[in-house]
């Protein structure tokens, strides 16, 4: 990425290769509309970062529309929405249709990879977004998508790869890496130069000390203590960590057991609701689609 400087007293921060200072990560002059994949608690609180993104700034970045979900008819928790003055607009597939740009609100590492590319085949573009109370270093670059929540920090020289979120009170430390689509969630903590893989899931108050790597897929379990690398897949837990389990996906939080005491995924993941693993098929022109998705902002 190429290398910018900003104003006196304002550290440097890149997302998606454009520079950006302080909470305001949109070099965009008009106001863009958004939506949010997911209608669960994970995407309600991403609602939650978009006000505050916008409240803070000199003028609104973002006009949001909607919810997208592909839950069944009448299962998506549209009393909660309705509360927020939200609205379900509808299924993925008006990703092809709307000019918009997205959020990602989903549990599961594999449906947010699987979202990500059905969208980038759409040509749409992720929001990447940090909340004005997170606490960003200097030399800090945020891959696209990214979500930095409420309480987090960010220390310096430290990358994320798409679709990564920090969540609320979650800290990383410096010349730490985290992989596309891994998540830290609340109050996680990464010491100097760890490394997350991607799709990774470090669980609530769960701390990896200084130089360990955690592998591609790996979850390491609430409140545990990581002292030595964690290999691919693996899922481990304890004081300090050890295996608990293993095997293919292991961060794909919706391929767990419901009623494992380890994992307990949130009913709304758009996974949740899919038996297929399978990536969704590409998106096709349809213009009687594209009138009728641009009607629901009208």
């Amino acid at each position: 990425m190429a290398a910018a400087t900003g104003p006196p007293g304002r550290r440097l921060v890149e997302v998606a290769g454009h520079p950006f200072y302080g909470h305001v990560v949109s070099t965009r002059r008009h106001r863009r509309q958004l939506v949010i994949v997911g209608t669960g608690g994970y995407g309600r609180e991403l609602l939650d970062l978009v006000e505050a993104v916008n409240a803070a700034a000199d003028q609104p970045l973002y006009r949001f529309l909607g919810f997208l979900d592909d839950e069944p008819a009448g299962s998506a928790d549209t009393d909660l929405l309705a509360r927020r003055g939200a609205r379900l607009l509808g299924g993925l597939d008006l990703l092809t249709g709307l000019d918009v740009d997205y959020l990602i609100g989903v549990r599961s590492a594999a449906a947010r990879a699987r979202i990500d590319r059905y969208a980038s085949a759409a040509g749409r573009r992720p929001a990447t977004l940090v909340h004005p109370r997170a606490n960003i270093g200097g030399d800090v670059r945020l891959g696209p998508g990214t979500v930095i929540c409420a309480m987090a920090s960010v220390s310096t020289n430290v990358s994320t790869g798409r679709h990564v979120r920090v969540d609320v009170g979650a800290s990383v430390a410096y010349d730490c890496r985290l992989g596309d689509h891994a998540t830290l969630a609340p109050g996680a903590r990464l010491c100097g130069g760890a490394e997350v893989g991607p799709r990774a899931w470090i669980g609530s108050q769960a701390n990896v000390v200084g130089l360990c790597q955690v592998g591609a897929g790996a979850v390491v379990g609430a409140g545990a203590v990581v002292v030595d690398d964690v290999p691919a897949e693996l899922v481990v837990s304890g004081i300090p960590a050890r295996p608990i389990a293993a095997g293919g996906g292991a961060a794909d939080l919706a391929g767990l057991p419901t009623d494992d005491p380890r994992v307990r995924p949130d009913r709304r993941d758009l996974a949740d609701s899919r038996a297929s693993s399978a990536s969704p098929p590409p998106p096709r022109h349809d213009p009687a689609g594209t009138r009728a998705a641009n009607e629901l902002v009208t």
